[in-house]
Protein backbone atom coordinates (compact mmCIF):
# COMPACT_ATOMS: atom_id res chain seq x y z
CA UNK A 1 0.00 0.00 0.00
CA UNK A 2 1.42 3.35 -1.04
CA UNK A 3 2.05 5.92 1.66
CA UNK A 4 0.23 9.22 1.95
CA UNK A 5 2.04 12.03 0.14
CA UNK A 6 4.48 13.58 2.57
CA UNK A 7 3.60 16.95 3.99
CA UNK A 8 7.06 18.32 3.14
CA UNK A 9 5.68 19.08 -0.31
CA UNK A 10 3.30 21.60 1.18
CA UNK A 11 5.72 24.53 1.06
CA UNK A 12 7.72 23.40 -1.93
CA UNK A 13 8.80 26.00 -4.47
CA UNK A 14 6.84 26.18 -7.75
CA UNK A 15 8.13 23.59 -10.22
CA UNK A 16 10.67 24.67 -12.81
CA UNK A 17 10.53 23.69 -16.47
CA UNK A 18 11.47 20.06 -17.08
CA UNK A 19 13.96 19.08 -19.79
CA UNK A 20 12.47 18.39 -23.20
CA UNK A 21 11.35 14.84 -23.83
CA UNK A 22 9.41 13.44 -26.79
CA UNK A 23 5.88 12.07 -26.44
CA UNK A 24 7.24 8.53 -26.76
CA UNK A 25 9.88 9.12 -24.10
CA UNK A 26 7.26 10.44 -21.70
CA UNK A 27 4.94 7.54 -22.45
CA UNK A 28 7.75 5.08 -21.70
CA UNK A 29 8.51 6.93 -18.50
CA UNK A 30 4.89 6.59 -17.45
CA UNK A 31 4.91 2.89 -18.29
CA UNK A 32 7.99 2.39 -16.10
CA UNK A 33 6.03 3.67 -13.08
CA UNK A 34 4.05 0.42 -13.14
CA UNK A 35 7.09 -1.35 -11.69
CA UNK A 36 6.75 0.66 -8.50
CA UNK A 37 2.95 0.93 -8.42
CA UNK A 38 1.35 -1.88 -10.48
CA UNK A 39 -1.95 -1.03 -12.10
CA UNK A 40 -3.67 -3.92 -10.31
CA UNK A 41 -2.74 -2.30 -6.98
CA UNK A 42 -5.59 0.16 -7.60
CA UNK A 43 -8.14 -2.66 -7.50
CA UNK A 44 -10.40 -3.16 -4.54
CA UNK A 45 -10.78 -1.25 -1.31
CA UNK A 46 -10.05 -2.24 2.26
CA UNK A 47 -10.28 0.26 5.08
CA UNK A 48 -7.20 0.58 7.24
CA UNK A 49 -7.43 -0.58 10.84
CA UNK A 50 -6.96 2.95 12.18
CA UNK A 51 -9.60 4.47 9.86
CA UNK A 52 -11.38 7.25 11.70
CA UNK A 53 -15.02 7.24 12.71
CA UNK A 54 -16.78 8.86 9.71
CA UNK A 55 -19.17 10.81 11.92
CA UNK A 56 -16.33 12.33 13.94
CA UNK A 57 -14.53 13.38 10.77
CA UNK A 58 -17.69 14.96 9.34
CA UNK A 59 -18.34 16.81 12.59
CA UNK A 60 -14.84 18.29 12.37
CA UNK A 61 -15.69 19.76 8.96
CA UNK A 62 -18.37 21.87 10.65
CA UNK A 63 -15.77 24.06 12.39
CA UNK A 64 -16.27 27.62 11.19
CA UNK A 65 -19.65 26.95 9.58
CA UNK A 66 -22.83 28.78 10.54
CA UNK A 67 -24.18 26.63 13.36
CA UNK A 68 -27.85 27.16 12.52
CA UNK A 69 -27.33 25.83 8.97
CA UNK A 70 -25.39 22.66 9.84
CA UNK A 71 -28.60 20.66 10.50
CA UNK A 72 -29.72 21.52 6.94
CA UNK A 73 -26.44 20.17 5.61
CA UNK A 74 -26.79 16.92 7.53
CA UNK A 75 -30.47 16.69 6.62
CA UNK A 76 -29.59 16.84 2.94
CA UNK A 77 -26.82 14.26 3.39
CA UNK A 78 -29.20 11.93 5.21
CA UNK A 79 -31.59 11.71 2.25
CA UNK A 80 -29.78 8.76 0.63
CA UNK A 81 -26.35 7.12 0.28
CA UNK A 82 -25.92 9.12 -2.95
CA UNK A 83 -26.62 12.42 -1.17
CA UNK A 84 -24.30 11.35 1.65
CA UNK A 85 -21.50 10.68 -0.85
CA UNK A 86 -21.95 14.15 -2.36
CA UNK A 87 -21.51 15.79 1.02
CA UNK A 88 -18.62 13.67 2.33
CA UNK A 89 -15.70 14.67 0.12
CA UNK A 90 -13.51 15.06 3.21
CA UNK A 91 -14.18 11.45 4.18
CA UNK A 92 -13.16 10.04 0.81
CA UNK A 93 -10.14 12.35 0.63
CA UNK A 94 -8.87 10.74 3.84
CA UNK A 95 -9.40 7.31 2.29
CA UNK A 96 -7.77 8.21 -1.03
CA UNK A 97 -4.74 9.44 0.87
CA UNK A 98 -4.07 5.82 1.88
CA UNK A 99 -4.39 4.33 -1.62
CA UNK A 100 -1.62 3.72 -4.16
CA UNK A 101 -0.85 6.48 -6.65
CA UNK A 102 1.39 6.57 -9.70
CA UNK A 103 3.24 9.69 -8.56
CA UNK A 104 1.96 11.78 -11.47
CA UNK A 105 0.22 14.93 -10.23
CA UNK A 106 -2.27 17.19 -11.97
CA UNK A 107 -4.48 20.07 -10.97
CA UNK A 108 -7.14 17.87 -9.40
CA UNK A 109 -10.82 18.67 -8.89
CA UNK A 110 -10.86 17.14 -5.42
CA UNK A 111 -14.60 16.35 -5.58
CA UNK A 112 -15.16 14.84 -9.02
CA UNK A 113 -18.50 13.12 -8.52
CA UNK A 114 -21.17 12.95 -11.23
CA UNK A 115 -23.17 15.94 -9.99
CA UNK A 116 -20.17 18.28 -10.15
CA UNK A 117 -20.15 18.21 -13.94
CA UNK A 118 -22.57 20.03 -16.20
CA UNK A 119 -23.20 22.57 -18.90
CA UNK A 120 -22.67 26.33 -18.84
CA UNK A 121 -22.21 29.22 -21.23
CA UNK A 122 -18.77 30.51 -22.19
CA UNK A 123 -18.12 34.26 -22.52
CA UNK A 124 -18.66 33.70 -26.27
CA UNK A 125 -22.14 32.29 -25.41
CA UNK A 126 -21.35 28.73 -26.53
CA UNK A 127 -22.70 26.01 -24.24
CA UNK A 128 -20.00 23.59 -23.14
CA UNK A 129 -19.79 20.61 -20.79
CA UNK A 130 -17.15 20.66 -18.07
CA UNK A 131 -16.41 20.30 -14.38
CA UNK A 132 -18.51 22.98 -12.72
CA UNK A 133 -17.56 22.74 -9.03
CA UNK A 134 -13.92 23.18 -8.10
CA UNK A 135 -14.14 24.27 -4.47
CA UNK A 136 -11.67 21.52 -3.47
CA UNK A 137 -9.22 21.89 -6.36
CA UNK A 138 -5.54 21.32 -5.56
CA UNK A 139 -2.50 19.69 -7.22
CA UNK A 140 -2.80 15.98 -6.40
CA UNK A 141 -2.58 12.50 -7.96
CA UNK A 142 -4.83 12.18 -11.00
CA UNK A 143 -6.10 8.78 -9.84
CA UNK A 144 -7.94 10.33 -6.91
CA UNK A 145 -10.33 12.24 -9.16
CA UNK A 146 -10.96 9.23 -11.38
CA UNK A 147 -11.68 6.97 -8.40
CA UNK A 148 -14.14 9.47 -6.92
CA UNK A 149 -15.92 9.82 -10.28
CA UNK A 150 -16.11 6.07 -10.92
CA UNK A 151 -17.35 5.33 -7.39
CA UNK A 152 -20.04 8.00 -7.79
CA UNK A 153 -21.29 6.14 -10.89
CA UNK A 154 -21.78 2.93 -8.91
CA UNK A 155 -23.50 4.80 -6.07
CA UNK A 156 -25.76 6.59 -8.58
CA UNK A 157 -26.64 3.22 -10.17
CA UNK A 158 -27.58 1.90 -6.74
CA UNK A 159 -29.66 5.02 -6.13
CA UNK A 160 -31.51 4.32 -9.40
CA UNK A 161 -31.90 0.62 -8.46
CA UNK A 162 -30.09 -0.53 -11.59
CA UNK A 163 -28.67 -4.07 -11.73
CA UNK A 164 -25.39 -4.44 -9.83
CA UNK A 165 -23.74 -5.98 -12.88
CA UNK A 166 -24.63 -2.85 -14.88
CA UNK A 167 -23.12 -0.62 -12.20
CA UNK A 168 -19.84 -2.53 -12.28
CA UNK A 169 -19.65 -2.40 -16.08
CA UNK A 170 -20.39 1.33 -16.21
CA UNK A 171 -17.70 2.05 -13.60
CA UNK A 172 -15.08 0.15 -15.62
CA UNK A 173 -16.30 1.96 -18.75
CA UNK A 174 -15.68 5.31 -17.04
CA UNK A 175 -12.03 4.34 -16.62
CA UNK A 176 -11.89 3.13 -20.21
CA UNK A 177 -13.38 6.38 -21.52
CA UNK A 178 -10.88 8.38 -19.45
CA UNK A 179 -7.99 6.22 -20.71
CA UNK A 180 -9.04 6.47 -24.37
CA UNK A 181 -9.50 10.23 -24.15
CA UNK A 182 -6.12 10.58 -22.45
CA UNK A 183 -4.57 8.59 -25.32
CA UNK A 184 -6.03 11.18 -27.71
CA UNK A 185 -4.67 14.08 -25.66
CA UNK A 186 -1.25 12.42 -25.45
CA UNK A 187 -0.98 12.56 -29.25
CA UNK A 188 -2.32 16.11 -29.65
CA UNK A 189 -0.30 19.31 -29.85
CA UNK A 190 -0.16 21.29 -26.61
CA UNK A 191 -2.23 24.20 -27.94
CA UNK A 192 -4.85 21.83 -29.37
CA UNK A 193 -5.26 20.25 -25.93
CA UNK A 194 -5.62 23.70 -24.37
CA UNK A 195 -8.24 24.82 -26.90
CA UNK A 196 -10.23 21.58 -26.85
CA UNK A 197 -13.79 21.81 -25.53
CA UNK A 198 -16.88 19.66 -25.24
CA UNK A 199 -19.54 21.55 -27.20
CA UNK A 200 -22.93 20.31 -25.98
CA UNK A 201 -24.72 21.32 -29.16
CA UNK A 202 -22.35 19.25 -31.29
CA UNK A 203 -21.44 16.48 -28.88
CA UNK A 204 -20.83 13.03 -30.37
CA UNK A 205 -19.44 9.93 -28.66
CA UNK A 206 -18.56 7.37 -31.34
CA UNK A 207 -18.27 4.66 -28.70
CA UNK A 208 -21.77 5.34 -27.42
CA UNK A 209 -24.98 3.57 -28.35
CA UNK A 210 -26.53 5.49 -31.31
CA UNK A 211 -30.06 5.25 -29.85
CA UNK A 212 -28.86 6.54 -26.47
CA UNK A 213 -26.89 9.33 -28.13
CA UNK A 214 -30.04 10.41 -29.97
CA UNK A 215 -31.92 10.57 -26.66
CA UNK A 216 -29.04 12.47 -25.04
CA UNK A 217 -28.94 15.01 -27.86
CA UNK A 218 -32.71 15.54 -27.62
CA UNK A 219 -32.55 16.10 -23.86
CA UNK A 220 -29.60 18.45 -24.22
CA UNK A 221 -31.33 20.48 -26.93
CA UNK A 222 -34.45 20.83 -24.76
CA UNK A 223 -32.41 21.88 -21.71
CA UNK A 224 -30.36 24.40 -23.65
CA UNK A 225 -33.46 26.02 -25.12
CA UNK A 226 -35.10 26.15 -21.69
CA UNK A 227 -32.02 27.78 -20.13
CA UNK A 228 -31.76 30.33 -22.94
CA UNK A 229 -35.27 31.53 -22.05
CA UNK A 230 -34.28 32.05 -18.39
CA UNK A 231 -32.63 35.42 -18.80
CA UNK A 232 -31.43 37.21 -15.67
CA UNK A 233 -33.71 40.30 -16.06
CA UNK A 234 -36.83 38.31 -16.99
CA UNK A 235 -36.43 35.18 -14.85
CA UNK A 236 -33.89 35.43 -12.06
CA UNK A 237 -34.46 39.07 -11.08
CA UNK A 238 -38.22 38.82 -10.33
CA UNK A 239 -37.64 35.47 -8.61
CA UNK A 240 -35.02 36.82 -6.19
CA UNK A 241 -35.74 40.55 -5.86
CA UNK A 242 -38.49 42.67 -4.34
CA UNK A 243 -38.90 46.23 -5.63
CA UNK A 244 -40.90 47.47 -2.66
CA UNK A 245 -39.36 50.67 -1.33
CA UNK A 246 -36.74 52.98 -2.78
CA UNK A 247 -34.16 50.30 -3.61
CA UNK A 248 -34.48 46.78 -5.01
CA UNK A 249 -33.84 44.22 -2.29
CA UNK A 250 -33.23 40.48 -2.34
CA UNK A 251 -36.21 38.62 -0.90
CA UNK A 252 -35.74 36.87 2.43
CA UNK A 253 -36.76 33.20 2.40
CA UNK A 254 -35.34 31.88 5.68
CA UNK A 255 -33.59 29.65 6.40
CA UNK A 256 -32.31 29.33 2.79
CA UNK A 257 -32.06 33.04 1.89
CA UNK A 258 -31.64 35.75 4.52
CA UNK A 259 -29.85 39.02 5.15
CA UNK A 260 -26.85 38.61 7.45
CA UNK A 261 -26.14 40.60 10.57
CA UNK A 262 -23.16 42.96 10.73
CA UNK A 263 -21.50 40.44 13.03
CA UNK A 264 -21.88 37.61 10.53
CA UNK A 265 -20.85 39.72 7.53
CA UNK A 266 -18.65 42.65 8.63
CA UNK A 267 -18.73 45.55 6.17
CA UNK A 268 -22.48 45.87 5.91
CA UNK A 269 -22.42 49.51 6.99
CA UNK A 270 -20.13 50.50 4.10
CA UNK A 271 -21.85 48.36 1.48
CA UNK A 272 -18.86 45.97 1.58
CA UNK A 273 -16.83 48.61 -0.25
CA UNK A 274 -13.42 47.26 0.81
CA UNK A 275 -14.27 43.67 -0.11
CA UNK A 276 -15.72 44.68 -3.47
CA UNK A 277 -12.67 46.82 -4.24
CA UNK A 278 -10.38 43.91 -3.34
CA UNK A 279 -12.39 41.58 -5.60
CA UNK A 280 -12.28 44.13 -8.44
CA UNK A 281 -8.46 44.11 -8.38
CA UNK A 282 -8.44 40.37 -9.18
CA UNK A 283 -10.35 40.90 -12.43
CA UNK A 284 -8.57 41.46 -15.76
CA UNK A 285 -8.39 45.12 -16.69
CA UNK A 286 -10.94 44.84 -19.51
CA UNK A 287 -13.40 43.09 -17.19
CA UNK A 288 -13.00 45.86 -14.61
CA UNK A 289 -14.29 48.30 -17.23
CA UNK A 290 -17.43 46.19 -17.55
CA UNK A 291 -17.77 45.63 -13.80
CA UNK A 292 -17.51 49.38 -13.11
CA UNK A 293 -20.80 49.88 -14.94
CA UNK A 294 -22.56 48.03 -12.13
CA UNK A 295 -23.32 49.40 -8.67
CA UNK A 296 -23.85 47.39 -5.50
CA UNK A 297 -27.41 47.30 -4.12
CA UNK A 298 -27.83 44.32 -1.80
CA UNK A 299 -26.41 41.05 -0.51
CA UNK A 300 -28.02 38.05 1.23
CA UNK A 301 -26.84 34.66 2.43
CA UNK A 302 -28.04 31.91 0.08
CA UNK A 303 -27.74 28.24 1.07
CA UNK A 304 -26.48 26.11 -1.82
CA UNK A 305 -25.47 22.52 -2.55
CA UNK A 306 -24.82 19.80 -0.02
CA UNK A 307 -21.21 19.97 1.11
CA UNK A 308 -21.21 23.79 1.06
CA UNK A 309 -24.18 24.21 3.40
CA UNK A 310 -23.16 26.17 6.48
CA UNK A 311 -20.26 27.94 4.84
CA UNK A 312 -20.67 31.65 4.09
CA UNK A 313 -22.29 31.63 0.64
CA UNK A 314 -24.15 34.71 -0.55
CA UNK A 315 -25.71 36.35 -3.57
CA UNK A 316 -24.98 40.00 -4.33
CA UNK A 317 -27.16 42.23 -6.49
CA UNK A 318 -25.55 44.86 -8.71
CA UNK A 319 -27.39 47.15 -11.15
CA UNK A 320 -26.19 49.05 -14.21
CA UNK A 321 -29.68 50.41 -14.93
CA UNK A 322 -33.26 49.76 -13.81
CA UNK A 323 -33.57 46.72 -16.09
CA UNK A 324 -29.91 45.71 -16.11
CA UNK A 325 -29.10 43.50 -13.10
CA UNK A 326 -26.03 41.40 -12.30
CA UNK A 327 -26.10 38.67 -9.65
CA UNK A 328 -22.76 37.55 -8.27
CA UNK A 329 -22.38 34.44 -6.15
CA UNK A 330 -19.93 34.93 -3.29
CA UNK A 331 -18.76 31.56 -1.95
CA UNK A 332 -16.55 30.98 1.03
CA UNK A 333 -13.38 29.10 0.07
CA UNK A 334 -12.00 26.94 2.85
CA UNK A 335 -8.83 24.82 2.66
CA UNK A 336 -9.24 21.93 0.22
CA UNK A 337 -10.17 18.56 1.70
CA UNK A 338 -7.09 17.21 -0.11
CA UNK A 339 -4.63 19.40 1.81
CA UNK A 340 -3.82 16.97 4.64
CA UNK A 341 -2.90 14.31 2.08
CA UNK A 342 -1.56 16.24 -0.94
CA UNK A 343 0.06 19.28 0.69
CA UNK A 344 -1.03 22.86 1.21
CA UNK A 345 -1.90 25.25 -1.57
CA UNK A 346 0.79 27.67 -2.70
CA UNK A 347 -1.85 30.42 -2.90
CA UNK A 348 -2.25 32.61 0.20
CA UNK A 349 -6.00 33.01 -0.36
CA UNK A 350 -8.22 29.95 -0.77
CA UNK A 351 -10.46 31.94 -3.08
CA UNK A 352 -7.45 32.46 -5.31
CA UNK A 353 -6.74 28.71 -5.11
CA UNK A 354 -10.23 27.96 -6.43
CA UNK A 355 -10.06 30.60 -9.17
CA UNK A 356 -6.65 29.50 -10.42
CA UNK A 357 -7.78 25.88 -10.34
CA UNK A 358 -10.85 26.73 -12.41
CA UNK A 359 -8.81 28.62 -14.96
CA UNK A 360 -6.41 25.69 -15.17
CA UNK A 361 -9.02 22.95 -15.50
CA UNK A 362 -11.94 24.52 -17.35
CA UNK A 363 -12.00 25.26 -21.06
CA UNK A 364 -13.64 28.59 -20.30
CA UNK A 365 -14.38 30.28 -17.00
CA UNK A 366 -16.88 32.91 -15.95
CA UNK A 367 -15.96 36.43 -17.02
CA UNK A 368 -16.52 37.73 -13.46
CA UNK A 369 -14.48 35.01 -11.75
CA UNK A 370 -12.32 36.53 -9.01
CA UNK A 371 -11.53 36.35 -5.31
CA UNK A 372 -11.40 38.46 -2.18
CA UNK A 373 -11.06 38.29 1.60
CA UNK A 374 -13.69 39.51 4.05
CA UNK A 375 -13.09 41.67 7.09
CA UNK A 376 -13.72 38.52 9.14
CA UNK A 377 -10.65 36.94 7.47
CA UNK A 378 -12.74 34.47 5.50
CA UNK A 379 -11.60 33.80 1.93
CA UNK A 380 -14.11 33.98 -0.93
CA UNK A 381 -14.33 33.46 -4.64
CA UNK A 382 -16.87 35.23 -6.83
CA UNK A 383 -18.66 34.35 -10.07
CA UNK A 384 -22.02 34.95 -11.72
CA UNK A 385 -24.85 33.26 -9.86
CA UNK A 386 -26.18 31.55 -12.96
CA UNK A 387 -25.15 31.70 -16.58
CA UNK A 388 -27.08 28.98 -18.37
CA UNK A 389 -25.78 26.49 -15.81
CA UNK A 390 -27.20 22.99 -16.26
CA UNK A 391 -26.77 20.11 -13.83
CA UNK A 392 -27.86 16.54 -14.38
CA UNK A 393 -31.28 15.36 -13.21
CA UNK A 394 -30.73 11.63 -12.93
CA UNK A 395 -33.97 10.36 -11.37
CA UNK A 396 -35.42 8.81 -14.55
CA UNK A 397 -32.20 7.47 -16.03
CA UNK A 398 -31.65 3.92 -17.18
CA UNK A 399 -28.29 2.19 -17.57
CA UNK A 400 -27.76 3.57 -21.06
CA UNK A 401 -28.23 7.20 -20.05
CA UNK A 402 -26.07 6.78 -16.95
CA UNK A 403 -23.30 5.19 -19.01
CA UNK A 404 -23.39 7.95 -21.62
CA UNK A 405 -23.35 10.75 -19.05
CA UNK A 406 -20.55 9.06 -17.12
CA UNK A 407 -18.51 8.84 -20.32
CA UNK A 408 -19.01 12.57 -20.87
CA UNK A 409 -17.76 13.23 -17.33
CA UNK A 410 -14.72 11.00 -17.95
CA UNK A 411 -14.01 12.94 -21.14
CA UNK A 412 -14.21 16.27 -19.30
CA UNK A 413 -11.99 14.98 -16.49
CA UNK A 414 -9.34 13.67 -18.91
CA UNK A 415 -9.32 16.99 -20.75
CA UNK A 416 -8.96 18.93 -17.50
CA UNK A 417 -6.09 16.72 -16.34
CA UNK A 418 -4.35 16.91 -19.71
CA UNK A 419 -4.23 20.70 -19.44
CA UNK A 420 -2.12 20.66 -16.27
CA UNK A 421 -0.57 17.19 -16.31
CA UNK A 422 1.50 15.06 -18.68
CA UNK A 423 -1.05 13.20 -20.81
CA UNK A 424 1.61 10.98 -22.39
CA UNK A 425 2.92 9.85 -18.99
CA UNK A 426 -0.57 9.24 -17.64
CA UNK A 427 -1.53 7.22 -20.72
CA UNK A 428 1.78 5.36 -20.60
CA UNK A 429 0.99 4.31 -17.06
CA UNK A 430 -2.57 3.17 -17.90
CA UNK A 431 -1.61 1.41 -21.15
CA UNK A 432 -3.80 0.26 -24.03
CA UNK A 433 -5.42 -2.77 -22.37
CA UNK A 434 -8.18 -3.23 -19.82
CA UNK A 435 -6.01 -3.92 -16.76
CA UNK A 436 -6.37 -0.42 -15.32
CA UNK A 437 -10.06 -0.16 -16.27
CA UNK A 438 -10.89 -3.36 -14.42
CA UNK A 439 -8.92 -2.23 -11.35
CA UNK A 440 -10.83 1.06 -11.13
CA UNK A 441 -14.11 -0.78 -11.67
CA UNK A 442 -13.33 -3.15 -8.80
CA UNK A 443 -12.32 -0.28 -6.53
CA UNK A 444 -15.54 1.58 -7.31
CA UNK A 445 -17.81 -1.34 -6.46
CA UNK A 446 -16.01 -2.05 -3.18
CA UNK A 447 -15.85 1.63 -2.21
CA UNK A 448 -19.58 1.96 -2.82
CA UNK A 449 -20.00 -0.69 -0.11
CA UNK A 450 -17.85 1.47 2.19
CA UNK A 451 -20.07 4.44 1.41
CA UNK A 452 -23.16 2.44 2.37
CA UNK A 453 -21.55 1.38 5.65
CA UNK A 454 -20.62 4.98 6.41
CA UNK A 455 -24.14 6.11 5.53
CA UNK A 456 -25.63 3.59 7.94
CA UNK A 457 -23.27 4.84 10.65
CA UNK A 458 -24.35 8.39 9.84
CA UNK A 459 -28.07 7.53 10.02
CA UNK A 460 -27.49 5.73 13.33
CA UNK A 461 -25.79 8.86 14.68
CA UNK A 462 -28.91 10.84 13.72
CA UNK A 463 -31.11 8.38 15.60
CA UNK A 464 -28.85 8.56 18.63
CA UNK A 465 -29.01 12.39 18.57
CA UNK A 466 -25.23 12.68 18.07
CA UNK A 467 -26.02 15.05 15.23
CA UNK A 468 -29.02 17.29 14.54
CA UNK A 469 -30.78 17.42 11.21
CA UNK A 470 -33.43 19.50 9.48
CA UNK A 471 -35.34 17.68 6.73
CA UNK A 472 -36.61 20.19 4.19
CA UNK A 473 -39.95 20.29 2.65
Amino acid sequence: MAKTIKHERANASPPTATPYASVEERRVKGKALRDKVPRVSHAGWKAQKDRRDPVELLLETNVGRMVDLVPIRFGRMGASPFAFYRGSAALMAADLGTTPNSGIRVQACGDAHLMNFGGFATPERNVIFDINDLDETLPAPWEWDLKRLAASVVIAAQHLRLPESDAARVAADVARAYRERMADYASMRALDVWYDKIDLQRYVDRSGDPAVMQEVRKRLADRIEAEKRKTVPDHLYPKLVSEEGARPRIKDEPPLIFHPSAELAPGLESGYAEVIASYRETLPEHTRTLFDRFHFFDMAVKVVGVGSVGTMCAVALFMAADDDPLFLQVKEARPSVLEPYAGKSLHPNNGQRVVMGQRMMQTASDVFLGWTRGRNDRDFYVRQLRDMKMSAVIEDWDTGLLRQYARMCAHALARAHARSGDAAMIYGYMGSGQTFDDAIGEFSVEYSDQNRRDYRTFVQAIREKRIDTIVEG
